[in-house]
């Protein structure tokens, strides 16, 4: 086996990490994860999780290099599976395939792995390096290692804010606040998460859609997942008549009405009824109850009403503002019901980590410290 090449190293695992970026949004519950085969020098073989979460990126590019992967070098973002799930380990493939060198980026969380999976081949001959790429591998992973470790889904919150802070015209009343470049950069936001979450407030106000409506990307609409506790959500809304084509959860209290848990069910909708108070759902709780699911990455897009609470309840694993320079005006309600936006912004929990503009409009990124 030829020595390591720490630039050759970089140079692949950057690879599969954009590999494995080609899943987000679509394989929970498990990871997105990159693989690449490379023989001197030569990549032989590529893979990334397929939809629904199989097959697992390393089988895939064991399938596309063949007999050729004997003796090679496979790159891969998380530490390859031990365990029997629904499919064979994912260690137990490489060491047939004949690979002579694994490296991974991260040792993965989940109990059932956690570090055997990276045994299993040493113990059988295979050199194992880990570590590069990991910074990175955590961003990838985030969803997965959040839900591993907190039993809940990593919290994307995105907020469309005015000049003057607003975030919407009083009465709950709809208004464009950004341009088209960042209504894009939010579909595309859509595409990479697992679930998309808003109050029923805004599903009355708004009536939304909550897909991705970029070209070609339609398939890739995240689950829409509503908090309304008494069940008032419309049967004739968007969101209730594409249920059986895009799934739509409704979180409701437990004193919802039954009829209405009927009608929707009729029309294709899940009801995930939950204990507590009867008018007001608890977010930490429903995102125990994402979790539960497999839910790994949810993007928060309610109105300010719902970002407010998880703000509040400091569950933002991560914000994108997007502000507007155009203010809307007295007539405007604050992006934040109860709080100054400052209480975001501000958060000794969360950290500036980036900006840039979108056309006449400014994105500011916040992830937790």
């Amino acid at each position: 086996m030829a020595a390591a090449d720490p630039l050759a190293d970089t140079r692949f695992m950057a690879l599969a990490l954009s590999l494995g970026a080609r899943g987000l949004g679509r394989t929970w519950p498990n990871p997105a994860v990159g693989a690449v085969i490379v023989k001197d020098g030569v990549i032989i073989g590529r893979g990334w999780t397929q939809p629904g979460g199989r097959p697992h990126a390393e089988t895939e590019a064991l399938r596309r290099a063949g007999a050729a992967a004997r003796g090679a070098t496979m790159y891969v973002t998380l530490e390859p599976c031990s365990h029997h799930g629904k499919t064979p380990p994912c260690a137990d493939a490489i060491i047939a395939a004949g690979l002579s060198r694994v490296v991974s980026a991260l040792e993965d969380p989940n109990p059932k792995v956690a570090g055997q999976g990276h045994a299993r081949l040493r113990a059988h001959g295979i050199a194992v390096d880990v570590g590069i790429g990991a910074d990175e591998a955590r961003r990838a992973h985030v969803g997965h290692i959040r839900r591993i470790r907190d039993g809940r889904p990593h919290v994307m919150l995105k907020l469309a804010v005015s000049a003057d802070g607003k975030a919407g015209l009083s009465g709950g009343r709809p208004v464009a606040i950004t341009g088209e470049r960042a209504r894009d950069r939010v579909h595309m936001m859509r595409a990479e998460s697992d679930a998309i979450l808003i109050g029923v407030g805004t599903a009355l106000a708004d009536d939304p859609q909550l897909t991705c409506r970029l070209p070609g990307m339609e398939e890739r609409s995240p689950v829409r997942v509503v908090l309304d506790s008494k069940l008032t959500l419309p049967l004739m809304s968007r969101l209730v008549e594409t249920a059986r084509e895009t799934p739509v959860w409704v979180i409701t209290g437990p004193r919802a009405p039954a009829a209405a848990e009927n009608a929707l069910l009729d029309r294709g909708v899940a009801v995930l009824r939950m204990d507590g108070a009867p008018h007001r759902l608890d977010v930490g709780k429903v995102l125990a109850l994402l979790g539960e699911r497999g839910i790994t990455r949810l993007m928060v897009e309610g109105g300010p009403a719902v970002a407010a609470s998880f703000v509040v309840a400091d569950l933002v694993d991560e914000a994108v503002l997007l502000r507007s320079p155009k203010p809307i005006g007295a007539d405007g309600v604050p992006a934040l019901d109860g709080a100054p936006l400052t209480a975001l912004t501000q958060s000794s929990h969360l950290r500036p980590t980036g900006r840039e503009t979108l056309g006449d409009d400014l994105v500011e990124r916040y992830e937790r410290v």
